[in-house]
């Protein structure tokens, strides 16, 4: 991991859950994610924009078998876990005070 990096993409309230989410599950479909939120689809696709926009997350439109919708599935990439590591990192040093 590299040094520890507060990152103001991530450090969001909804995007921040959203990556600790992806991180502890790996892949999570987008009506998992938008529940565990309590949001509506626009303000969990606004979030997953963000996220994805930065390269921190995949967006992957599956066939489905619910009425013939695709389903989105959304993972974390290699840089969005890197950012997400260093986050967590930044602030456990902020709590210890020691930043």
């Amino acid at each position: 991991m590299s040094e520890p990096q507060f990152n103001e993409v991530i450090h969001a309230p909804m995007r921040l859950r959203i990556c600790g989410m992806l991180h502890s599950a790996g892949e999570v479909e987008f009506a998992a994610i938008r529940d565990m939120l309590g949001v509506s689809d626009a303000v969990c696709s606004k979030h997953l924009k963000v996220l994805a926009e930065n390269g921190y997350v995949t967006l992957d439109k599956r066939p489905g078998n619910r009425n013939g919708h695709d389903i989105t599935w959304v993972s974390l990439t290699d840089e969005g876990a890197e950012a997400f590591a260093s986050h967590i990192a930044a602030l456990q040093l902020i709590a210890a005070g020691m930043a």
